[in-house]
């Protein structure tokens, strides 16, 4: 076994310079307002809402698993509103960077390779680390668990226990917890059962039902098929948008995921490591927002085989450290004092769509529909989509696509919010059954004329 690195100054500069990008660039994404939502109502009525409360199209069957994450979020909105979100996504991320650094320091990779592919993995994930959604709870547990199995890997003990209420806390946060077991059963069945196969098995069998200790208990089942089998992930649209060379995000992704990926190869990977990069590949590609899970489960045989090959002795004087640990620290004074972005409608443009609506439901996208929700107003239909039948699904997803065959919500519509230049606004334009009340900035209202007009 190599010595463990004792020098640690690149690797928290380049955690705090992860944390620093966070507090300048964050924003608040769709899929994250909902979670507050649903968590007032949950504390305002003292239980958990069959349906979705907000939304005027049936919801009535949905399983509501993620009740912790909607309180939690519920909390921060109460406490900062946009800026409470942008603070949690803050501390996610610098937890999960320093988790990582710490898996990378156990597997023996040197400061140096540990600060450059802390960094790789920032950019690679950008979306993920600098977007607040309700994945901000996994980017954490998931490094968690992924330092525990490695940790295990080398020295196995009891504390593979602690895997059982690591996956009872993440069910009750974010359903990522699908993938966070997966690699656990790649590591027990593969490694571990080896050597312990009654262990293995036991805590197996005890973190899949940890899955299920959540406020739906049996029903969690239903929960997570309802996500996977969603209209959304069917179609590969939104988060579930499969790879694509014309994004950005995922040429960046691809383009420091592939030398990641080499020098981890090369730094000696177990059986059970092999078939968990093999399989968060294939989900990476068929959905971009899991490249998270990919560069971070790489990252730290990465570093190590980094390290071996190259940096192997970068010295930097802690007068160097210093003046570098400038640039984050301005980072984050300067995005904490900042005013959170807008990114949706604004205050009065969201009061004057719900004027004009006269107490109907609020036809709005998804951002806007997340925002009206958290107004205490309420929408046609919104996040999550996958409390509606797949019917309504498809219908809100057509419009969003400004298809033909999404009309049949306008006809229902009295006050339609959609983002300024977005599909369905250019859609609007064009309907004679429409006229534009208000709009700023960000947003633009659309109210129904009358038909006597």
């Amino acid at each position: 076994m190599e010595p463990t690195p004792q020098s640690s100054r690149l690797t928290w500069l380049a955690v705090a310079m992860g944390a620093g990008g966070c507090a300048l660039l964050g924003s608040v994404g769709a899929d994250a307002r909902w979670l507050a939502a649903l968590g007032r109502t949950i504390l305002a009525q003292g239980s958990v809402p069959v349906g979705i409360p907000y939304a005027a199209a049936p919801s009535v069957g949905w399983v509501n698993v993620p009740v912790l994450g909607e309180l939690v979020f519920h909390a921060l909105q109460v406490a900062g509103g946009d800026r409470g979100f942008l603070i949690a996504q803050l501390v996610a991320t610098a937890a999960a960077l320093t988790l990582l650094a710490l898996g990378m320091r156990a597997r023996g990779a040197l400061d140096g390779a540990r600060a450059v592919v802390l960094m790789l993995v920032f950019f690679a994930a950008a979306p993920s680390f600098l977007i607040v959604r309700a994945q901000l709870f996994s980017l954490v547990l998931f490094c968690a668990v992924l330092l525990l199995l490695r940790a295990e890997s080398r020295s196995p003990s009891r504390r593979v226990w602690l895997l059982v209420p690591l996956v009872a806390l993440w069910a009750n946060l974010h359903g990522a917890v699908l993938v966070g077991l997966a690699i656990a059963a790649a590591y027990l069945v593969l490694e571990r059962a080896r050597r312990e196969p009654v262990a293995a098995v036991s805590v197996l069998v005890a973190s899949s039902a940890a899955l299920f200790l959540t406020p739906a208990l049996a029903g969690s089942g239903r929960y997570y098929l309802g996500v996977l089998h969603s209209e959304a992930a069917q179609r590969g649209e939104g988060l579930w948008a499969p790879l694509s060379a014309h994004k950005p995000f995922d040429v960046l992704f691809i383009v420091l995921a592939i030398p990641l990926l080499v020098f981890a190869l090369r730094s000696g990977l177990r059986v059970w490591e092999l078939a968990c990069i093999a399989a968060l590949a294939v989900l990476t590609v068929h959905a971009g927002r899991n490249d998270v899970w990919l560069v971070c489960f790489i990252a730290a045989p990465a570093a190590h085989g980094l390290g071996k090959r190259f940096l192997r002795d970068l010295a930097v004087s802690p007068r160097t450290i210093a003046l570098c640990a400038a640039v984050p620290a301005m980072f984050l004074a300067v995005g904490l004092l900042q005013t959170p972005k807008q990114y949706g409608a604004g205050v009065r443009v969201r009061g004057e769509a719900a004027r004009l609506a006269n107490g109907k439901p609020i036809l709005a996208d998804g951002m806007d529909a997340e925002q009206l929700a958290l107004d205490g107003r309420r929408v046609w239909i919104a996040n999550p989509l996958d409390a509606f039948s797949r019917h309504d699904q498809r219908l809100y997803l057509d419009w969003l696509n400004a298809s033909p065959a999404g009309d049949a919500l306008l006809r229902q519509a009295t006050a339609v919010v959609v983002a300024r230049g977005s599909k369905p606004q250019l859609r609007l334009e064009r309907d004679r059954s429409f006229r534009r009340a208000v709009r700023d900035a960000k947003a633009v209202v659309y109210v129904r004329i009358p038909s006597n007009e």
